[in-house]
């Protein structure tokens, strides 16, 4: 009956149009009603502790230095120096956005950030050089996902926060996962281009190549300050996110000079407002989270599941479709806030690595971002690119596919997460 009525107040708000935060409000209050423990001040407490949390002062740090990152040029600089490598080989726009996607991943932290950026930049440019255009689309918002995978990354520490699982070792297991999706893009674009008749750019000389690695250096300089931090211990990751945002306002502001101190005012403000919704819903989260704790719903999960426990692999297959079909419905971080206190009880029954459960889980959240009706991604690619839903959807089908399959192979072969994840936090 408690599942029932859990599921019922949080599906039935969200049916009638509700917004995500406040259907999660409406949940947990059902929960405190039918358990006859209402009580208004717990529910304000609830709210002020879900959003009073310091690992949390990464996310807004992190925002801004992906505003930063995108006005102030090293956006600009990273698909420039992406074009230079691989710009000349046949369907090197292609490959051009997958390394470029790769490359500002390891920068801003944020899937729609980087989709915006890069459908700006090299959609028009795809589509001039005679790229079927939907196609194009898709790689792009494809590409995108690896933002909340490679660090720095904001969906890893709305996790680590939900799970009580260490963000320094999640940021570092995400750096090979990140990579084969990203290997998987390749695989599927030149599988997919390589009957495109589209002639390649005229490749660049060496020193046109030194040129761009050269003006790229100082904002390829900004993953390798992190990745190395974390993993040496000079920073936490609240403190990586303050060093990305200093690091990258200081250089597009005294050494890129793109960035204007008028200019400033708008970024903090759009990275405000993105944070303040990003904390709303963790906040509301919290409610619901401590509601699911109260009425034992983790504890009649395991026994529904109970079976499934000394089998940890059809476990995480379980768990993997489920996150699947809630992603078609739901944006990353409601999922995220809504399924991590359901399913940790699981994985620590079951025995399984918490940092590999929450880095599978970020990429399946991730790969959600881009399956239609609701992909928040496909929604940005559409916006900015000037196209019709329909079509980017029709265009990242085998994309998303791709990035499926590696997701389940690192499913059956945890070793794929878990060897270089050790090798990097050891």
């Amino acid at each position: 009956m408690t599942i029932t009525i859990f599921l019922g107040a949080l599906l039935g708000a969200m049916a009638l149009g509700v917004p995500i935060a406040f259907s999660l409000l409406l949940c947990g209050a059902a929960l405190m009603w039918h358990m006859d423990m209402f009580d208004a001040q717990i529910l304000a407490q609830n709210v002020i502790e879900g959003a009073n949390s310091f690992p949390l002062l990464a996310v807004p740090f992190f925002m801004l230095a992906g505003e930063i990152m995108n006005t102030g040029g090293l956006s600009r600089r990273i698909v420039h120096l992406a074009m230079t490598l691989v710009g000349h080989v046949r369907g090197g726009l292609g490959y051009v956005v997958i390394l470029a996607a790769a490359l500002m991943s390891a920068l801003s932290g944020s899937a729609v950030a980087d989709a915006a950026a890069l459908t700006a930049l090299l959609l028009p440019m795809m589509h001039r050089a005679g790229h079927d255009k939907a196609r194009s689309a898709g790689l792009i918002a494809a590409a995108s996902v690896m933002g909340p995978i490679i660090p720095p990354s904001i969906g890893f520490v709305v996790f680590g926060v939900a799970a009580n699982v260490s963000i320094a070792k999640l940021f570092l297991a995400g750096i090979f996962p990140g990579i084969m999706l990203g290997m998987a893009l390749w695989v599927t674009w030149w599988w997919l281009a390589r009957k495109e008749n589209v002639a390649p750019a005229p490749a660049r000389s060496r020193r046109e190549i030194w040129s761009a690695l050269k003006d790229a250096t100082l904002a390829l300089g900004l993953p390798a300050i992190v990745v190395f931090g974390l993993k040496f211990g000079v920073f936490t990751p609240t403190e990586a996110a303050v060093v990305a945002a200093v690091y990258a306002l200081l250089v597009a502001t005294l050494v890129y000079r793109e960035l204007k101190l008028s200019q400033l005012y708008r970024l903090f403000l759009a990275a405000a407002q993105t944070t303040a919704v990003i904390m709303f819903l963790v906040a509301a989260a919290m409610v619901s989270a401590w509601m699911i704790t109260v009425a034992n719903l983790p504890a009649e999960l395991v026994g529904l599941l109970q079976p499934l426990l000394d089998k940890p692999m059809l476990l995480m297959i379980m768990i993997m479709v489920i996150t699947m079909l809630v992603g078609t419905a739901m944006d990353m971080t409601p999922t995220i806030l809504i399924l991590t206190p359901v399913f940790m009880p699981l994985v620590k029954a079951a025995g399984i690595d918490p940092v590999y459960f929450g880095v599978l889980f970020m990429i399946n959240n991730s790969i959600g971002l881009i399956t239609p009706p609701v992909g928040t991604v496909l929604s940005t690619v559409a916006g900015v690119g000037k196209m019709r839903m329909d079509t980017v959807t029709r265009g990242v089908w085998p994309f998303m596919l791709a990035q499926f399959i590696v997701m389940f192979l690192m499913v059956l072969f945890p070793s794929l997460v878990m060897v270089p994840a050790r090798w990097l936090y050891n």
